[in-house]
């Protein structure tokens, strides 16, 4: 009742009122950014004009509107709690009673993040990627400054830039390349970044983030989110580089830093495709793509100071490399990489475990809620046969699954007998001590709990779906 009454609340009502933010201004000239201001010589894009103009850019951030939809973003991504145990729901009630001394550090440039949680979770590919989760007050503070960031980063970034973008995606990264491969680039440089996000140079990205902008205030603000420790095993660590992902801020932070390899591609007249760290470069023949591989790499590695992971780089035929999850053909069709099919099998394998003790309709309910996304992302592909092979498998892994729900010769019998099933055919698979999977792969079995009954009983179907999206 008390979550309902919130969630009425927060529709109707704003926490951060015009009355009640003082807004006062700090010169521009107050406090630093640490080393990264004085690294480099302060070369962009951005005028110095409108470099003034950004001095000012945390009254914009602290304004009541500006606070007031980072609330309402964050309470509806939801999230778990960082290092402090706060709750989403609890955000509100403490807004309420810290307001005024939180839009009071964020003006004076104090306002201190605290540790991130440090949370280790498997990739895809072998291996486990690191994700910072900051506290619930840390994200909202983030979510009002990317709110303001990026409406002012954005559009500086490179057309062949698609990854955390308003208004892109990857499907469009996918077209893009589609149309570099059918005009003859057949060839593509396939980079990949050695723990990207975990290896960010804290100066060499407050450099670049100092050309855009004039507030040295949120300059420190965001530094301290960079340093802000990460707290494992009950132990504060102290870090010195990387953007943990799990924050806002990380994505918009990640495609400032790499718009330089954009702009370095561009300027040396490249075709290109970058979606976050995944960048894939397409050229004409293998000898021009070891040279650009090789000057990409020193690039990185001396300007960025990000490490190539040289056994995972490559230099190959598209149709040998995937891209988001597929695989491009030598006409520029889509297919889906092999990896990608090994990965939604696994997947489909964590649901359907015999031993999960959840009914029937529970997991095709799970089933249809993970494949429904999964096909809609692999549309664009060529992949009708793979998804009718695949079908074929889930259906018989959910035999398998309803076959030893019954357990024992009797019960199997009896529902094979009340789909259809002749009796001494039923009796015979039901006596015949074979394995699940075999019995669930018998004609009795597929008799039985056919397709349409897989239909009745709510299961999605992979090729109907995928026929639908291509109307």
């Amino acid at each position: 009742m008390d979550m309902e009454r919130q969630r009425g609340t927060d529709d109707q009502l704003d926490l951060f009122e015009e009355q009640g933010t003082v807004v006062r201004p700090i010169a521009s000239g107050e406090g630093g950014t640490g080393p990264a201001a004085l690294e480099e010589p302060q070369v962009s894009s951005v005028s110095e004009g409108e470099r003034a103009l950004t001095a000012t850019l945390m009254e914009r951030i602290c304004e009541p509107e500006n606070l007031n939809r980072a609330y309402k973003k964050v309470k509806a991504n939801r999230g778990a709690p960082g290092v402090d145990g706060m709750s989403v729901m609890e955000l509100r009630r403490w807004l309420e009673a810290h307001r005024e001394d939180l839009v009071v550090s964020l003006l004076d440039g104090s306002y201190q993040p605290q540790p991130v949680r440090g949370v280790q979770i498997p990739k895809p590919g072998g291996g486990v990627r690191q994700l910072g989760i900051p506290t619930v007050v840390d994200r909202f503070v983030q979510q009002a400054i990317l709110q303001v960031l990026d409406p002012l980063l954005d559009p500086t970034f490179s057309e062949s830039s698609y990854g955390f973008r308003p208004g892109r995606n990857a499907h469009q990264a996918l077209r893009q390349a589609q149309g570099y491969v059918a005009e003859g680039r057949a060839i593509v440089v396939d980079l990949d970044l050695e723990k990207f996000f975990d290896r960010v140079n804290h100066d060499v990205l407050m450099s670049r983030l100092a050309r855009r902008i004039d507030d040295k205030r949120l300059l420190r603000v965001v530094r301290r989110f960079l340093e802000a420790g990460m707290m494992r095993n009950g132990v504060c660590v102290e870090r010195h580089q990387g953007t943990p992902q799990g924050g806002p801020l990380s994505p918009l932070l990640a495609n400032l830093l790499l718009d330089e390899l954009d702009r370095e591609l561009e300027r040396r007249g490249h075709c290109f495709c970058r979606y976050a760290d995944d960048c894939n470069v397409y050229v004409r023949s293998e000898a021009a793509g070891e040279r650009v591989m090789a000057s990409l790499t020193k690039f990185l590695e001396k300007r960025l100071r990000l490490r190539v992971n040289r056994t995972k780089s490559a230099v190959a035929r598209v149709w040998e490399c995937k891209f988001l999850g597929h695989r491009i053909l030598w006409d520029g069709r889509l297919g889906i990489a092999p990896e990608s099919l090994k990965r939604v099998k696994g997947r489909i394998r964590e649901i359907t475990r015999r031993n999960r003790g959840i009914s029937l309709g529970r997991m095709i309910s799970e089933l249809n809620s993970y494949l429904t996304g999964w096909v809609t992302y692999y549309r664009y592909a060529e992949c009708r046969t793979h998804l009718q092979r695949l079908e074929e498998w889930i259906r018989r892994k959910l035999r398998c699954v309803r076959l030893k729900q019954r357990k024992r010769a009797k019960p199997i019998a009896d529902f094979l007998q009340r789909l259809g099933v002749p009796e001494w055919r039923a009796w015979i698979l039901a006596l015949s001590g074979k394995g699940w999977w075999r019995m669930a792969g018998s004609p009795p079995a597929a008799e039985a709990m056919s397709i349409q009954w897989f239909i009745d009983q709510g299961l999605v179907s992979l090729t109907a779906r995928y026929t639908s999206l291509h109307r």
